[in-house]
């Protein structure tokens, strides 16, 4: 079996689920994969949401052997109504190039993100087995004409693809009337990539208590600067690009770093005392599943979260904190500066939390 990929993010950015995925699927199958970039859109936001850094947007410059990246081109008119019309002659090449991989063996068609081309894909390669990997709520990143237009391409997506797997309870919720049959598939974690937990640094007297993630439109800055000021002994660290500047004048105990590769990353939350993960509670942020909160629990390391999207459901999981309001954010550092990672939990949460686990789980190419 091989693999056709839709993907939501270029082949050359940091490592996401839709890289994971495929990853996953040819170490399974030994098939080979057709990569087709996402093309430009009227509304640059979505991949800004995916991306943590200029460097690591950077970081996937050469590709294995098995894979073959293609990369449509397109007006950047889309999700606007007939705009699938316009770029049909744009997508010629693309589509041919499709059509003769399809020939070729017995293929999956993965798609990442509803578009028109995928539509388009989705009806050429009949008789091919099919699925959604849904990973955010995408209509809501758009607005008027725009949004009703990725709404229903969405629905027509879900309804004619063989399987849909959806990475956040509310991303299930909400196609629960459409079809029965999706499947929880959370995000995970590479653990081949992850440092050892290092916890030595619990005796020092200033705690750090970090970020790592791009700071834009859906990150909490008020919740943040109260943690600041309730903590005004400690460090708030916070590393990533920012494309939505601070409100005020941030405390001094606040700490902007640039942004950096995933690896300098992981290697940066080793020094953190507790994760942080303060995100606004909108339609933005309802259906995200954040990758960072495997990895701080990966790391041994306390999470204390506000209360958005998938995090609302893990308040009784272990060494997870959740804030709920900014009057309760110095009780939760106490608590979670008590918390002490137990090494053989670090074992069991990271081998249940793989991205081999998680789509193996899914049976998706049995």
């Amino acid at each position: 079996m091989q693999l056709v990929y839709l993907s939501p993010v270029p082949w050359s950015s940091f490592a996401q689920r839709p890289h994971k995925f495929v990853a996953w699927f040819h170490a399974n199958t030994g098939g080979d994969v057709l990569w087709v970039d996402p093309y430009p859109t009227r509304f640059p936001l979505f991949s800004d949401f995916r991306r943590i850094g200029s460097q690591e947007n950077k970081e996937n410059q050469t590709s294995p052997a098995w894979i073959r990246v293609i990369r449509p081109s397109a007006l950047p008119i889309e999700p606007l109504p007939g705009s699938g019309w316009v770029n049909a002659l744009t997508w010629r090449s693309t589509l041919k190039d499709i059509d003769a991989f399809f020939r070729q063996k017995p293929t999956l068609l993965a798609i990442g993100k509803p578009s028109a081309l995928a539509l388009a894909v989705l009806k050429r390669l009949k008789g091919c087995k099919s699925v959604y990997d849904a990973m955010d709520d995408f209509p809501a990143f758009y607005s008027g004409l725009s949004r009703f237009a990725m709404r229903y391409r969405e629905q027509v997506l879900v309804r004619c693809v063989t399987s849909v797997l959806a990475s956040s309870t509310a991303l299930k919720l909400r196609w629960g009337d459409v079809r029965a049959d999706i499947q929880l598939v959370h995000n995970g974690l590479d653990a081949e990539v992850l440092p050892a937990p290092i916890r030595n640094i619990a005796l020092r007297e200033k705690k750090v208590l970090g970020y790592v993630g791009t700071i834009a439109a859906w990150f909490d800055w008020n919740w943040v600067i109260a943690l600041a000021k309730a903590r005004p002994m400690d460090v708030v660290r916070l590393i990533g690009p920012v494309f939505a500047p601070a409100p005020c004048v941030l405390p001094k105990n606040m700490e902007m770093l640039p942004p950096c590769s995933h690896q300098a990353a992981l290697l940066a939350m080793q020094d953190f005392d507790v994760g942080l993960i303060p995100f606004k509670k909108n339609d933005l942020t309802a259906s995200v599943d954040p990758i960072k909160y495997y990895e701080y629990r990966a790391l041994g390391l306390p999470v204390i979260s506000t209360d958005f999207g998938e995090m609302a459901f893990r308040g009784d999981e272990e060494g997870t904190f959740l804030s709920r309001e900014p009057q309760d954010i110095n009780s939760l550092v106490q608590k979670a500066l008590f918390y002490s990672a137990d090494v053989e939990a670090i074992r069991q949460f990271i081998a249940s939390n793989t991205w081999e686990a998680r789509f193996a789980a899914a049976k998706i190419i049995q």
